[in-house]
């Protein structure tokens, strides 16, 4: 199968957590016999590709990050520039990652992305949700290829059904929601290492100043 592929990633692709899954997505792909074609909506000058893709193949692929339980701006305009197929055929699926644990929390824009397709004269096959995936690009490599891993099996998966159907989809996001045991652990000891770890994001990112700091309190 050929497949046009399309993130609607923000981040620019060298940065882009959305482009480390795609990349992982597509070797899978590529290991039975598929194809694609790639374009990043986060560089302008792809956007009248895209478009031109959408409209020449069967097969589309939107991979997209959550934003505000939804899908990012930049996505919808691109969406909003699309002209509605008139001919029958065409079948669109998502890669909807985020940063939340929980599959639950990526559900609001899964029903979002099920009304999708029909308004653009297409079908729905399915939406493949994980999340956790804030670190990717901040671990070490052996810990990256680990997380990806699973992203190369649905890729050949995908090559041989054209869709995400959604026993294993459901699987794939797991878990759904959070054990109570576990929240309870992260409340007494989470917290104090997420603070160490998101320091040293910041430090490796550039920040001098305090995560917990208050510039513009207010004291009466």
């Amino acid at each position: 199968m050929h497949l046009v592929i399309i993130s609607g990633a923000a981040r620019a692709r060298e940065r882009s957590n959305t482009a480390k899954i795609i990349t992982a997505f597509l070797k899978g792909l590529e290991e039975n016999g598929g194809s694609a074609e790639i374009y990043y909506l986060s560089d302008r000058k792809q956007w009248q590709a895209a478009a031109e893709a959408f409209q020449s193949n069967e097969n589309i692929l939107f991979a997209l990050p959550l934003y505000v339980e939804n899908i990012p701006g930049l996505m919808l305009e691109f969406l909003e520039g699309l002209n509605p197929k008139t001919k029958k055929g065409t079948r669109i699926a998502f890669i909807l990652q985020g940063g939340f644990p929980e599959g639950s929390q990526s559900r609001c824009c899964e029903k979002y992305l099920e009304t999708l397709p029909k308004l653009l004269g297409c079908e729905y096959a399915g939406t493949l949700i994980k999340g956790d995936m804030f670190g990717l690009s901040l671990t070490e490599e052996k810990q990256r290829e680990k997380m990806l891993e699973p992203y190369i099996e649905m890729g050949r998966l995908f090559c041989r059904t054209s869709c995400f159907d959604k026993k294993t989809s459901d699987a794939f996001a797991a878990p759904e929601y959070m054990p109570e045991s576990q929240i309870r652990m992260f409340n007494i000891f989470g917290r104090t290492v997420q603070k160490i770890f998101m320091g040293r994001i910041a430090k490796k990112m550039g920040c001098r100043g305090r995560l917990d700091a208050k510039p513009y309190e207010i004291n009466e």
